[in-house]
């Protein structure tokens, strides 16, 4: 026998207890019910949204559902499943800043209250850049590349390119690690004075490369991993 919502008592339906508690107090799977709304002739929304936890193994893995594995939940129609991606997605921006917000980039931690929530959860490495003006505000955020970071495939005049076009003053790159642990290695070092060298000859500043974990992030220039004044001419060449 399906138990339907309006089955419920009044005090146990989702949309009373968030009314009456507010949506902090009620569980994930509540809320997912809520943004369901209504189940099938089956499923009651609280069971789809069960069905719908169930393919993950927490919450936070919630961004990586796609269409078609919602659409494999019973219940779960088209519809449905649009409106729970639109909802995953709005919340992922939430996040994280826009360029419209004038984010100033003053030191690392700035960096990693920009892209924490971006990069930390990501499968693969995401190499980014954000472009800052005179007044250190972000004007833009590209991505530069994706996959397994080393200077073959991760090329200063991509970089470059987007700096120029958007008249940067100085820049910030970033990526992550999926492993979780921020420590670069030493391909992140070789690139970075690679990139470091490439930028100072086009008389851009390089402030930083910050490595994102898993709610750890490092500077490789404040914990001097590079030292730019000791560096020579083909030190990114080592």
């Amino acid at each position: 026998m399906v138990i339907k919502i309006k089955d419920l008592q009044h005090e146990d339906k989702p949309r009373e207890r968030l009314k009456s508690y507010g949506p902090d107090k009620l569980t994930n799977r509540e809320l997912l019910a809520i943004i369901i709304n209504s189940g099938s002739k089956q499923y009651s929304s609280l069971e789809c949204a069960n069905k719908v936890l169930n393919l993950v193994e927490n919450t936070r893995e919630l961004r990586h559902l796609t269409l078609s594995e919602l659409l494999t939940v019973n219940g779960i129609g088209e519809s449905k499943a649009i409106t729970i991606l639109a909802v995953i997605e709005l919340a992922k921006r939430m996040h994280s800043n826009t360029v419209l917000d004038k984010v100033e980039i003053n030191e690392p931690q700035d960096v990693a209250n920009y892209l924490m929530e971006k990069l930390r959860y990501l499968k693969q490495e995401h190499f980014v850049a954000l472009l800052l003006n005179t007044k250190n505000q972000i004007i833009h955020e590209q991505s530069i590349f994706i996959g397994s970071l080393n200077m073959a495939v991760v090329h200063p005049r991509d970089l470059l390119r987007e700096a120029i076009k958007h008249s940067a003053a100085s820049i910030v790159i970033a990526h992550n690690h999926p492993s979780g642990d921020p420590t670069p290695s030493l391909e992140d070092i070789k690139t970075t004075k690679r990139i470091l060298y490439c930028c100072d000859l086009m008389g851009i500043d390089l402030l930083d490369h910050i490595i994102i974990g898993d709610g750890e992030f490092i500077s490789i220039f404040e914990n001097d991993f590079i030292m730019r004044e000791d560096m020579e001419i083909n030190d990114f060449n080592e």
